[in-house]
Formats: C-alpha cells, structure tokens, sequence
C-alpha cells in the first residue's frame, strides 16, 4: 500500500512539474517575442504587461499540448535512470523542442512551419528554460519512488 501511495505521489509531483514547465516556457516565449517587438523594461506599456496575464498560461496549453509524448518520454528516461542534474534536463528540453520543430516541418503546412533561424533557436531556448524549471519543480527527486522505505524501528 506504502508503494501505491509512493507512486501517485510522485505521479502528482511530475503533473505539477510539467504544468510549471509549460508556463516557464510559455513565459519565457512570452518575453522573447515583445523584446523582439522592442518592448523594454525602460519604459513599459500597460498594454504589453496586462495582456502576459493572458497569453502566458494560453501559450502554456499549446506547449503543453505539443510538447507532451516527447517529455513524458524524457520524463520516463529520467525517472527510471533515476537522473537528477539539471544539465539532464535543459538537455531533455532541447531535444523535445527540437522534436517539435521537426513535428511542424513534416506537416508542411507553410503556415505553422518554424523556418526563422531566431525563431528556431527561441523555441529551442523555451525548451531549455522549460526542463530547467521542470528539474526545480520535480526533477530533483527523479527515481525516488524506487528507494525502498526504511524499516519501522518499533517493529
């Protein structure tokens, strides 16, 4: 039952890992995207910072959702290889970015096709960024749930 318990545990740990990840990336787009429209710090615009409060957790569904079979297949490798550095995981983020990109140009729709070198290496930095941030949410304790419990020193 201990085990059962363990497992959700961690399941719920790695979902909450996941949504932090997406908004981290979602986030980090976010910011890209009104620097590159040159929107600085220096002086804001109402506008630009209001409306992060909706496009932030809205770009996190769509990274979420596209994002999901190649991290849940990093998140495996990581758990059963009990990896917990966190050069592991940006790594794990590039190369589900990079899926992504691949994803989009085998579509060949010219309309959703990332083929801006910027904009590539953007994507693949929210992906870094994203397993960054996943590591500090819940990769830290990767494989946890294969320790076996300590022994009741009442019994």
């Amino acid at each position: 039952m201990r085990r059962l318990i363990a497992y959700l545990v961690r399941f719920a740990v790695i979902l909450v890992g996941y949504v932090v990840a997406s908004l981290a990336a979602s986030a980090f787009l976010n910011i890209l995207v009104l620097a590159h429209l040159g929107y600085t710090p220096a002086d804001p615009e109402p506008a630009a910072t209001a409306s992060l409060y909706f496009s932030v957790p809205f770009v996190a569904l769509f990274v979420a959702y596209f994002a999901l079979m190649p991290a849940a297949i990093v998140i495996l490798i990581a758990e059963a290889l009990g990896r917990r550095d966190w050069l592991f995981y940006a790594l794990g983020g590039a190369v589900i970015a990079v899926v992504f990109l691949g994803f989009v140009h085998s579509v060949g729709d010219a309309n959703f096709d990332v083929t801006a070198t910027n904009a590539r290496l953007a994507v693949i930095g929210c992906g870094m960024v994203g397993g960054i941030f996943y590591w500090l949410s819940a990769g830290r304790w990767a494989g946890s749930w294969r320790r076996e419990p300590l022994p009741d020193p009442e019994a």
